[in-house]
């Protein structure tokens, strides 16, 4: 079995932690479940070279916003923050309908565990998104459901929902291939998220 980064093992460790210890519904525990069953075998190390772009100087307040949450959505924090120098940020590569004007230059994406992630897999994918102050994504959808860590301030939307704010160390569930979107106010938005998409991991292959 491949070994493991410990930076992402203390990673990982502490985003199940943090999931572990809130009522995020049927739906989003059985995909949390299946993620990290399927984590128990590890993939091969990813070859990314790490990357930041000028959105991320706002990594560190949001960063900090999380560390004065709750002690476990700090250690979550913590433990991001130790990894976040080998991860390789990157704009989306799509766009969609009402995304704000100042959108590609306001985010960015990493994938943490996944496909282009420190671990490469396929079967799930586990990543970040940042958002600059006053940007809104595009609405879009995508066949995997979705567990949403919030870490910083921000509003989210899925389906025919309003806006709504889960607040820091907050959870949502995307279920498969609902239009979603988040948007950030004045502070800079970080949400961490799990996707689940099933299919062998490189290691079981």
């Amino acid at each position: 079995m491949p070994s493991r980064d410990p930076l992402l093992e203390d990673f990982l460790a502490s985003l199940a932690e943090a999931f572990r210890t809130r009522d995020v519904g049927p739906q989003a525990t059985a995909a949390i479940d299946r993620t990290y069953d399927a984590l128990q075998t590890h993939g091969p190390r990813g070859s990314v070279a790490p990357r930041r772009l000028p959105v991320c100087q706002y990594l560190s307040e949001a960063i900090a916003t999380a560390r004065a949450g709750s002690a476990l959505v700090a250690g979550v924090a913590d433990a991001f923050a130790a990894l976040e120098p080998l991860l390789a940020w990157a704009p989306r590569a799509a766009g969609g309908p009402f995304a704000s004007d100042n959108w590609p230059e306001g985010h960015a994406n990493t994938t943490i565990v996944g496909r282009r992630g420190l671990e490469d897999r396929r079967d799930l994918s586990i990543g970040a998104s940042l958002l600059a102050p006053h940007v809104r994504y595009p609405d879009h959808n995508h066949a995997p459901e979705e567990v949403y860590l919030v870490l910083s301030p921000g509003r989210f939307q899925h389906g025919a929902s309003g806006w709504f704010e889960p607040g820091i160390g907050g959870t949502l569930y995307n279920q498969p291939n609902i239009k979603h979107t988040m948007a950030s106010d004045d502070a800079p938005l970080l949400a961490l998220w799990c996707l689940w998409i099933g299919k062998p991991s490189a290691a079981a292959r």
